[in-house]
């Protein structure tokens, strides 16, 4: 069992920059494949981004490539998505989950977080 907590979303002007970060418990965080979506209303969740256990590899949706970074802090439990030029698509509430067993499939990860509202006017 792992629980999540989101942080760090906020309003951005379009250009702009956020970092959310994930807080973990539990002391397995390191067994688990981390990654981000979205979810915008009348939308599907959306794969953004996810990192592997060891932090090695990660991967990115082609929407967000280039432009939002994914790493993880084993020693803090944390997980972050940092998000550059950020655009008014990009408004959506941001969850963080853990456990994929494919990576860009929420219908995968049995653990979430409560998801974080992020707001980029234009």
């Amino acid at each position: 069992q792992v629980q999540l907590v989101e942080s760090g979303g906020g309003l951005v002007q379009t250009g702009g920059s956020l970092r959310l970060s994930c807080a973990a418990s539990g002391r397995t965080f390191s067994s688990y494949t981390m990654g981000w979506f979205r979810q915008s209303p009348g939308k599907e969740r959306e794969f953004v981004a996810a990192i592997t256990r060891s932090g090695d590899s990660t991967v990115y949706a082609d929407s967000v490539k280039g432009r939002f970074t994914v790493s993880r802090d084993s020693a803090k439990n944390e997980v972050y998505l940092q998000m550059n030029s950020l655009k008014p698509e990009d408004t959506a509430v941001y969850y963080c989950a853990a456990g994929g067993l494919y990576l860009s499939d929420y219908r995968t990860y049995p653990y979430w977080g409560q998801g974080t509202q992020v707001t980029v006017s234009s």
